[in-house]
């Protein structure tokens, strides 16, 4: 026979505080599933939930402590008097590649979950992916044009992770996101990276001005606090790559429809996948990336077939520039994604890679 129970909850009081017993037999699987309500509003902490556990076997019950808290099942939250949004994350056997540590693709789909999450945590979020109340209204969304990521650590299967994200205006028609990744348990920081954002017409396709209602509407949630500091913060521009002093051409990638977001343009994080297509085989064996810079200069659809490039800038031995003051890295390389047919530009990047560390 099947035994099944019920238990709604309100958050935070009922369930942070709980631990609810939990009849299973001996055996069995116990299957839980979660229902939400859509009226909701996770900054008020005032989301419902209900619980159903689910156990069949012959052989005789046994008594399970089960605890369930708030972090456990909505895994966001805010700190720092609400200004930063943390989220955690555990590490699964799909998130990681052949050295069994995470993907650098999977730390930046990390990035991109949390901050995702943030604008509807904060209660501004629109209908839109991502987009606020007002640029809902005016039919904007929100576009990365700069990301750089600052790798000192690789997590490994099953280490769980927080990432914590906030933004802040950047310049007059700019936002800054920035984000630091921890070891859960040790609070090592094992990763930090910041962006810049602009705001494109959904419609036209064009970067628009930030309007003053959005401006006001994100004000009070903004966070002047910096992940990389100014020193160590890559301003200086990708220089373009061209035919004759590219070290290797991959060409006649192309994008899938699961390759495309919500904003209808291939999600930026496929980028570093196909940027990676053209790195020597040797290097992805035997460096990690410790570095890595992406410009985002042009969209990229479904029916596009793209090319990418590489070629080795320098072997960085030391602090060899005003710009890279705690950088040690082995190798150097930049890096031009473009498309086949016309070579118009889609992304540029530099990427900096040290010699991985014998197990």
């Amino acid at each position: 026979m099947a035994a099944t129970g019920n238990i709604g909850s309100q958050f935070p009081g009922k369930l942070t505080k709980a631990k609810k017993k939990i009849m299973v037999k001996t055996g069995e699987v116990l299957k839980l599933r979660f229902h939400s309500s859509h009226n909701t509003n996770t900054l008020n902490h005032k989301q419902k939930f209900s619980f159903m556990a689910i156990a069949s076997s012959h052989s005789s019950p046994r008594r399970v402590e089960a605890p369930l808290t708030e972090d456990t099942i909505l895994r966001g939250r805010f700190v720092e008097e609400s200004f930063v949004y943390r989220q955690n994350f555990a590490i699964r056997s799909y998130e990681i590649g052949p050295d069994k540590t995470v993907t650098i693709e999977t730390l930046m789909n990390f990035l991109q979950e949390t901050a995702q999450n943030h604008v509807p945590s904060c209660g501004i979020s629109g209908n839109d992916f991502g987009a606020t109340h007002e640029m809902s209204l005016r039919n904007l969304i929100w576009v990365v044009t700069r990301i750089q990521i600052e790798v000192q650590r690789y997590s490994k299967w099953r280490d769980e992770i927080e990432v914590d994200t906030w933004f802040d205006a950047a310049g007059k028609n700019g936002m800054r996101r920035d984000w630091i990744i921890r070891d859960n348990y040790t609070k090592e920081i094992i990763a930090r990276a910041t962006s810049t954002w602009m705001i494109m017409n959904r419609d036209t396709r064009r970067l628009s001005k930030i309007p003053e209602e959005v401006k006001r509407e994100v004000a009070p949630f903004s966070f002047n606090r910096l992940a990389i500091t100014s020193e160590d913060t890559d301003c200086e521009k990708v220089h373009k790559l061209t035919d004759e002093i590219a070290e290797s051409i991959q060409s006649g990638m192309a994008p899938r429809w699961n390759d495309m977001d919500a904003n209808q343009h291939v999600n930026n994080v496929k980028y570093i996948g196909w940027i990676l297509e053209s790195v020597p085989k040797e290097v992805l064996e035997n460096y990690n990336m410790t570095s890595m810079t992406l410009e985002f200069r042009r969209e990229c659809t479904q029916s596009n077939l793209l090319e990418s490039m590489t070629s080795p800038t320098a072997r960085v031995t030391g602090a060899s520039n005003k710009n890279s003051i705690n950088r040690k890295s082995n190798l150097q390389y930049t890096h031009l994604l473009r498309l086949q047919d016309n070579k118009a530009e889609l992304v540029r990047a530099r990427t900096e890679w040290d010699l991985k560390q014998k197990q």
